[in-house]
Parts: structure tokens; C-alpha cells; sequence
């Protein structure tokens, strides 16, 4: 940890909020064409780490907001937007480790919890240790209420469907960036609720473990 995120992780508390540096318009180093075809399933990471600037433009690719009106950067039916992303943040320039809820309205993080915690969410998923190998992750969680209200029990399917699509997007902007994912749905939800912190409404749906493919 540098000295930075030491100073961070010491005066940390919860709610603090952390400013993104907005995401680049920059075309990325590959074309859409050569992202897909480039995209893999990646479980093995160096230890470098992750930069602020990455960890903005990987979360607006999943949630971003795009438009007056609040339209984001993956669809979701009735514009209703039940995703909930949380940032597990271990191995990263300029942020201290912890968990943030992030909010795409104002590009910001929010602290939800301090100290590393990929180690236990690793262990939560049936103890896939590479995992915690990663620089950071990316939980994608919802509150399906938002969208059952309107659509019933069909609604849960619609959750599923955009909690897809937001991971498509990471994956794809992990490419562009040089970086490398894997979409992990195996675990104890109860357990992953626990690290994370997640409030009763809340449920985790996938996790997105991110960094430098060894």
C-alpha cells in the first residue's frame, strides 16, 4: 500500500466518497470487432496494480450514465435500473482497500467498508483462490423490487438479463484496456452478502474479478 492509500485507509469512514476521474471518450487500444474477438475468460493475474482512471471507466462501461435522463450504458427494461455495483478494491493506485457502492449519477464511490476483503469473497466462492489474486472486483448485485414492481415475477428474469449485460460490457472494456475478467457466479449468497455488507434488499448476482492477465 502506498503512502497515499495509507493516509486514506486511516482517516476512512463509512460513506466517504471518493471521486472517479470521468471515463475517458477515447477510443480504446482495439476496435469493438477486435475486443470481441479478443475477449476470454481470464483467472490468472499479475500484481500490477489497477489505476483509478481504469476502475471509472469499468464501472461506467457497466452502469454509466450516458444521457440526460439517466440512461445507462447497459439496457434495462422500463429504464428501471435495479443493478446495484459494489467495488472490492485491493490492489489499486489511489484508492484504499475496501468495498464502495458506486454511483453512477455523480462518478463517485461510495466507502461502504474498509480493508481488503477479496481474501473472504474468495472464500465465499467456494473458495476459488485465484480470486483473490485479482487487483479488484466488481460485484454486481440488484434490488429486484424496483423491477417486480412493474413487471411481477417475470421482472427477475429482466434483472438477470441487464446484470448480463452489464458484465458483457466490463468484459469488453477489460480487453480495450489491456485487462482481463471472468464473470463468477458460484458462491454462498449469504456469505458474499456478509462481506459485502449488503443491505436486506440487496441481492449479489455475479462477481468480476479484474487484472492484468499473467
Amino acid at each position: 500500500m502506498t503512502a497515499h492509500e495509507t493516509s486514506l485507509a486511516m482517516n476512512a469512514s463509512r460513506g466517504q466518497r471518493v471521486s472517479l476521474p470521468p471515463p475517458s471518450q477515447e477510443e480504446g487500444r482495439l476496435t469493438l470487432v477486435k475486443a470481441l474477438q479478443a475477449r476470454r475468460s481470464v483467472r490468472n493475474f499479475t500484481d500490477e496494480p489497477l489505476s483509478l482512471a481504469q476502475i471509472s471507466r469499468l464501472l461506467w462501461s457497466a452502469q454509466g450514465i450516458t444521457a440526460a435522463g439517466g440512461f445507462r450504458t447497459a439496457p434495462s427494461a422500463g429504464a428501471l435500473y435495479p443493478l446495484e455495483l459494489y467495488l472490492v478494491s485491493g490492489n489499486t493506485t489511489d484508492l484504499a482497500e475496501g468495498i464502495y457502492r458506486y454511483d453512477p449519477q455523480g462518478q463517485e464511490l461510495e466507502l461502504v467498508a474498509t480493508g481488503d476483503r477479496r481474501g473472504p469473497l474468495s472464500d465465499a466462492a467456494f473458495a476459488q483462490h485465484w480470486i483473490n489474486e485479482s487487483a479488484a472486483i466488481i460485484a454486481v448485485a440488484a434490488v429486484p423490487s424496483r423491477t417486480t414492481r412493474k413487471y411481477g415475477n417475470r421482472g427477475v428474469r429482466y434483472v438477470h438479463m441487464e446484470a448480463g449485460h452489464a458484465a458483457q460490457n466490463v468484459y469488453l472494456q477489460a480487453v480495450s484496456l489491456g485487462l482481463g475478467t471472468t464473470t463468477v457466479g458460484a458462491f454462498y449468497d449469504d456469505r458474499v452478502r456478509t462481506v459485502l455488507t449488503l443491505p436486506e434488499e440487496v441481492q449479489p448476482l455475479c462477481l468480476l474479478p479484474l487484472g492484468y492477465p499473467r
